[in-house]
């Protein structure tokens, strides 16, 4: 009686703790991942994200989001037994902190997502991205990993227990479905609220706000491999409907411009993170950039006050595909660094080169860095001085972040500029004036901005460095007698100051706060053109970067007639003044769109489409320019359909294997050029050279 007595009570006891014995299962260890999961992407999508989300729906499909990819990643766990099951939990919770964290970090400095382009390019990049990354962490940043690591230590040391059993497959099975279902509710309600998400939106904030980080991901690996697919797919009818939609939209030059330049050396200089709202800026009384300014003013530049930066992803090799080819970067990624060295162009330097041109290429950093050594060779480039021709770089204290610091730069390239045949076609680009915007006591030289915000402060300092370094440049050219038979073209390849630094910019605009409409205006960059007769002045047209290539080119006195450009000449009086952002978005001078915010272009009043004809007239036919640019440009970039362009191959087809950017090789024949072609500064000053009129104050020099 007894033992049969205490065995029921033992049945009994077992039956009691099953409750508690089913939470401490891998079913609770899984819901309880899952909440965190969900809770540290919910909550970083308001702390570290500007997702813009407003309205009930897209609210609720913000926190609805970050649950359908959880439940099926840690639901794989499910499938498994005993320690592994509770492992791939803890991992699949792991690599979504990793995602997440990463995204964060991202995000602080360019104001987008992580794109496995971006990464595939880690290599022609990371030797400073580190540096850049030490200065955005910030401490906090590392509780999203707080969880995983009290996790690890509970199950290390069997403060959870491990049930052996796990769960029938079945409810496995049930649990991925309703990972999937929840998928397609979400899809299904954000397709209501933004149509054509996936097909029409250019903006990756739209697809997190609306489908969520890891769903960016794997949308984002789609995106990857669909444009590796279009080369094999494309084909020259492909070609055919770009040039016709570009045909539909040719403008004439102006006939007053058009070849004033002509047979001019060209200086490019590439004005690193440099906004229109420096120009005429004053701290304490003290104007930034006075060098610049009077540059800016003189009579004989045409400045550009309504200029915008259009880059991706791909920042300043964004910038630069603009400059040199009249071609948007891409949706995601870096097309200098995925397409660069296969892809066929029609570029500045190929182009130029057929006009007699000599082309070089200047950059105090390592050759690889956005795959110019090999993307230079596709434009045509000649000559592609980098790192390895500055023996300064490798000294203490002569680089700072993204390469040698601009002053000794600049004096260092000016014993290549000097042997240069003319006339010539030179890029020279300052990398000083980049984030985290620091200099050593020694070069600061101006006060910083007291906005509060150290990110930001700092870049007053950075960009007054680079106008003394132009201000040096220009006097040695000008020594040189370089100056009056030289075009000058100056941009500024993007944004300096995020938009994730609102209230240090309403402090910088004198402002309370800003809107969408004030952080349209601050995608500004400067463009100026300056030659000695030029007819300046400050030019109200609305451009971008994708217009650099014809206004220059007609300026020289080259017809674009056939090319496969999506650029106007900014000097023509038939330009549309469209400026298409790489997220879809566009300004003109009636209307802009930004952020899917419609605004009063001249005195920025947001508008509603509801009663509002003109405006919706307008947004319709300039979204479907905007829409059909960015495809088309995409397609000749990942279709390499320019490779089909049979009438103009002989023309600008370059020769890849003739150019050899090792030192050796190019200054070999750089003094071979001093005999069969003595049309170089050096070779008419009859060899003697004019290094020793370069003057700077560098403090790393006296």
């Amino acid at each position: 009686m007894f033992n049969k007595s205490m065995l029921k009570k033992k049945d009994a006891s077992q039956k009691q703790v099953k409750p508690a014995a089913w939470w401490s299962g891998i079913t609770g260890f899984f819901l309880l991942n899952l909440f965190l999961v969900w809770l540290k992407t919910y909550v970083n999508y308001f702390f570290n994200f500007s997702l813009g989300a407003s309205g009930p729906v897209q609210l609720f499909l913000l926190a609805l989001n970050p649950i359908p990819t959880a439940i099926i990643l840690l639901g794989i766990a499910l499938y498994f037994r005993g320690k592994v099951a509770y492992f791939l939990v803890w991992l699949f919770n792991l690599i979504q902190s990793i995602w997440l964290f990463a995204n964060m970090l991202y995000y602080r400095e360019f104001s987008d997502f992580l794109s496995f382009g971006i990464i595939g390019s880690g290599s022609s990049t990371g030797n400073n991205l580190s540096k850049s990354i030490a200065a955005i962490i910030r401490p906090t940043d590392f509780l999203v990993y707080l969880d995983v690591v009290i996790l690890a230590v509970c199950l290390l040391f069997k403060f959870w227990p491990v049930d052996k059993k796990g769960i029938a497959k079945r409810y496995a099975f049930l649990t991925t479905c309703l990972g999937i279902a929840l998928m397609f509710v979400d899809f299904g309600i954000a397709s209501v609220d933004r149509s054509g998400l996936l097909t029409r939106s250019f903006d990756n904030n739209y697809i997190v706000k609306y489908l969520g980080l890891n769903e960016y991901a794997a949308f984002n690996a789609f995106q990857t491999k669909k444009q590796s697919d279009s080369r094999k797919e494309a084909s020259a009818s492909d070609l055919k409907k770009v040039q016709a939609f570009i045909n539909q939209n040719n403008i004439p030059a102006n006939a007053s411009y058009y070849g004033t330049q002509k047979g001019k050396n060209v200086f490019v200089i590439h004005l690193e993170s440099f906004q229109q709202f420096l120009i005429d800026y004053k701290v304490d009384g003290q104007e930034v950039t006075p060098n610049l300014n009077a540059f800016y003013h003189d009579q004989n530049t045409l400045s550009f006050d309504n200029f915008y930066n259009q880059v991706g992803q791909g920042k300043t090799s964004d910038a630069e595909m603009m400059q040199e080819n009249s071609l948007y970067g891409l949706s995601t990624g870096s097309a200098m660094t995925k397409y660069g060295t296969a892809n066929t162009f029609e570029a500045m330097p190929a182009i130029l080169g057929q006009q007699g041109y000599t082309s070089a290429a200047f950059h105090g950093d390592v050759p690889s860095f956005w795959n110019r050594n090999n993307t230079y060779k596709s434009f045509g480039y000649n000559y592609f001085f980098s790192k390895n021709y500055y023996p300064n770089s490798e000294k203490a204290n002569y680089s700072v972040g993204y390469g040698l610091k601009d002053k000794i730069f600049l004096k260092d390239s000016a014993q290549y500029i000097e042997q240069l045949p003319q006339p010539f076609y030179a890029k020279l680009i300052t990398v000083t004036n980049h984030y985290p915007y620091s200099l050593d006591k020694e070069n600061i030289t101006f006060p910083a901005t007291q906005t509060g915000d150290s990110t930001v402060d700092g870049y007053v300092q950075t960009a007054h460095y680079l106008d003394q370094s132009f201000g040096e440049l220009m006097n040695y050219l000008k020594k040189a007698g370089l100056y009056d038979n030289s075009t000058f073209v100056l941009y500024g390849d993007h944004y300096g100051i995020s938009e994730n630094h609102k209230p240090a910019i309403a402090q910088l605009l004198g402002k309370k706060s800003v809107d969408n409409y004030d952080l349209a205006n601050f995608q500004k960059v400067p463009f100026m053109i300056h030659g000695t007769g030029l007819q300046g002045g400050i030019n109200h047209t609305y451009g971008g970067e994708i217009d650099m290539m014809p206004t220059l080119l007609h300026l020289l006195g080259v017809s674009t007639d056939g090319m496969t450009i999506f650029g106007h000449d900014l000097l023509s009086p038939q330009n549309q003044q469209i400026v298409v952002f790489r997220n879809g978005d566009w300004v003109t001078p009636t209307y802009t769109k930004y952020r899917n915010e419609y605004y009063n272009t001249q005195t920025g009043q947001e508008l509603s489409m509801t009663g509002n004809p003109a405006l919706k007239a307008t947004a319709k036919r300039v979204q479907n320019y905007a829409d059909k640019s960015l495809s088309y440009s995409d397609e000749v970039i990942t279709g390499d359909l320019l490779r089909f362009d049979k009438t103009r191959m002989n023309a600008y087809t370059v020769n890849k294997s003739s150019y050899d950017y090792q030192k050796a090789a190019a200054l070999k024949l750089l003094k071979q050029n001093q005999k069969s072609n003595p049309t170089s500064v050096l070779a008419k000053n009859g060899g003697k050279s004019t290094t020793s009129d370069y003057e700077t104050d560098a403090p790393e020099l006296k």
